[in-house]
């Protein structure tokens, strides 16, 4: 068993696309619509067959009250690991991405927190590597 596919909540998903492939530097993996649905992922450059990010739109009532309350209560959405957290976050600021937190060394990794323009918060987490 293994995951193939997770998703977070999106207030406009056209926006959303734009903030995980130019910002976060995803690549589109699926797009397609059917009547009102559209079913939109990304997926990390480094494996474009590996697990797929749904940008699922809050358009009901239990998920923009969930969604409101995670980002109301400072918890992520989605953590994604990075080699480097410094590097992507310098690389985002000159995108324009609002960071709530810059990167900080915490237990065992360095993270830091973004708002990803469509009612998250994404932690980037880069974890400490220690030598013998």
């Amino acid at each position: 068993m293994k995951i193939k596919l997770t998703s977070v909540y999106v207030d406009d998903q056209e926006k959303a696309l734009r903030f995980y492939t130019e910002v976060l530097g995803f690549v589109k993996k699926s797009d397609f619509s059917q009547g009102p649905y559209r079913w939109l992922t990304v997926a990390s450059p480094d494996e474009p067959d590996g697990t797929e990010l749904q940008l699922a739109l809050n358009n009901n009532s239990a998920a923009s009250t969930y969604q409101q309350a995670m980002f109301q209560q400072g918890q992520p959405a989605a953590m994604f690991f990075t080699d480097d957290v410094q590097a992507d976050y310098d690389r985002m600021k000159a995108r324009n991405a609002e960071f709530t937190m810059p990167p900080k060394d915490v237990t065992a990794s360095k993270i830091a927190m973004v708002k990803d323009n469509c009612g998250n918060l994404i932690q980037l987490t880069q974890l400490v590597r220690y030598s013998r």
